[in-house]
């Protein structure tokens, strides 16, 4: 009687301390401002502690029907199995907790009289099932687990956790589905995304919704367009989004970078040499025009290339033709040319280091590549998804992004554009991990370096230490009075706010 008292004890210890895990997980989860990364990982947590195999979750506003609007997420499956476990999940199960606002629960569903007759039921053998509604304003959803990783029902202890789970969540999933609904409303590049393939793009404000604008116009057709921008905008990003909406989609997307070789090896690289057409083709080169047939080739820093190279690419883009170093026969080429340059071309065409012809030739449609101080709306979501990304690709736990960190990266310069905003992001995260925080902050960012005399501060470092030391200098003399602080400083009350929490100033008291 002892031990059996003490293995219900231990039993109830252990159910108490996963709920305890749980519930920890949700509130730390409930911080999380994107939907899909959320949801995810709040459906893993509840299929671990029930031991479910697959999880799903369904979320919709019951005012304009199921799916409208609404959100699914899967648990379990591969990418390639998502379809067939949502074609295959048992609607009659989903539809009858909807319709009774109740949890249902079944041994079997396959010899369960109310679902055994279902086509999904039969087709996919369906046994254990839970199904608890998700009841949030006017939001409507459904938690649905299926097998379970040890044979036997789902326990009444499971529906249990399972409807808990189902409360705590919903207020989560109906400040972020409506955060969604606002964001999509208020998003000027929705109604070009819509028309495109664009998923890897980050940024929801003005500058990238005329980039998506052109985009649109450009991808279905095959004429030249030429990428402007200072250099780390997204140049090479916006090529590939033009090839992957364009009807080369299924051909190759092959890229040079025209300043990275020195021009006598140019020409061979990009066209291809015969044997012996100079000393290192002791063979056949494939030139990238080949290797990008019925594709598109991207040509980055063009304006890198010399006259004589610049003479070929005229011939190619006029004749669709070109000539093999070194061969006497010409070839036929199918391929889509982008170009992309982060210096004036209309200046070197007037120095005449670059061909007015091929200027023109290349500019049929222009796309420039706003830099990152004409986007500070889209830093918060560039710092998350970088964020994400890098915990992802080097296995760490996710971190969280602070405001404070946030309002640092937008009052900070970034003459590298999104390339050195990423690559800072990289860097803190993995600076943040080494010290074993759970969030991203402004010293991860920028940490405090001490320069010696004979070292040379980063153009950042300095710009930011004579931001801090004005902001605090005009606070001081105005006695911290931010209104009149703000306006000495040509500013206004939020950005001044932000600058203090940016730089870490708070007001000493004595």
């Amino acid at each position: 009687m002892y031990n059996a008292r003490m293995i219900d004890e231990n039993l109830e210890r252990t159910r108490l301390e996963q709920e305890r895990d749980l519930y920890r997980q949700l509130l730390a989860l409930g911080q999380e401002d994107a939907l899909d990364p959320f949801v995810a990982e709040a459906l893993a947590l509840i299929a671990k502690v029930s031991r479910a195999r697959r999880g799903y979750i369904e979320l919709f506003d019951e005012r304009e029907g199921p799916r409208a609007e609404g959100f699914w997420q899967v648990h379990g499956c591969s990418p390639e199995e998502v379809g067939s476990f949502r074609a295959g999940i048992s609607q009659g199960v989903i539809a009858s907790t909807i319709a009774t606002r109740t949890t249902v629960r079944s041994v079997s569903a396959l010899d369960d009289a109310r679902f055994r007759d279902r086509s999904s039921v039969r087709l996919n053998q369906i046994q254990a099932v839970l199904c608890a509604p998700i009841l949030a304003g006017s939001y409507i959803g459904v938690l649905y687990l299926q097998d379970r990783e040890v044979a036997g029902p789902f326990t009444e202890e499971d529906r249990n956790r399972a409807e808990s789970f189902a409360r705590h969540i919903a207020p989560f999933a109906e400040r972020l589905l409506l955060r969604r609904r606002l964001t999509k409303a208020s998003d000027p590049t929705q109604a070009h995304r819509q028309k495109l393939r664009a998923e890897d793009v980050i940024g929801s404000g003005e500058a990238m919704a005329r980039v998506l604008k052109d985009v649109v116009l450009a991808a279905p057709i095959d004429v030249g367009v030429l990428l402007t921008g200072p250099t780390g905008t997204g140049k090479t990003m916006v090529a590939r989004l033009l090839h992957k909406n364009s009807p080369r989609a299924d051909g190759p997307f092959v890229e040079l970078n025209c300043a990275a070789l020195p021009e006598n090896l140019l020409e061979s690289e990009l066209f291809g040499a015969m044997p012996g057409a100079h000393s290192a083709a002791t063979r056949r080169i494939e030139g990238k025009v080949s290797a990008a047939e019925r594709g598109t080739l991207f040509l980055d820093e063009v304006g890198e290339l010399g006259l004589a190279v610049q003479g070929k690419l005229l011939q190619l883009l006029q004749d669709k033709e070109y000539y093999p170093l070194g061969a006497t026969k010409v070839v036929r080429a199918n391929v889509r040319l982008i170009a992309a340059t982060n210096v004036d071309l209309k200046a070197a065409v007037a120095k005449r280091s670059f061909r007015e012809d091929l200027y023109y030739r290349l500019n049929v449609l222009m796309i420039r590549m706003p830099a990152l101080t004409e986007r500070p709306e889209d830093i918060p979501e560039l710092i998350r998804h970088t964020c994400s990304r890098v915990c992802e690709q080097y296995g760490f736990p996710r971190l969280t992004v602070s405001p404070a960190a946030i309002n640092a990266a937008q009052t900070a310069l970034w003459p590298g554009n999104v390339r050195q905003l990423q690559h800072t992001v990289e860097t803190s995260v993995i600076r943040a991990r080494g010290e074993g925080s759970q969030q991203l902050e402004p010293r991860h960012l920028f940490p405090d370096v001490i320069v010696a005399d004979s070292e040379r501060a980063s153009y950042q470092d300095e710009t930011r230490r004579f931001q801090t030391q004005l902001v605090r200098r005009v606070l001081e003399e105005t006695d911290w009075n931010i209104s009149e602080a703000a306006r000495r400083l040509d500013l206004t009350r939020p950005y001044l706010h932000k600058l203090l929490s940016s730089f870490g100033i708070a007001r000493t008291t004595t």
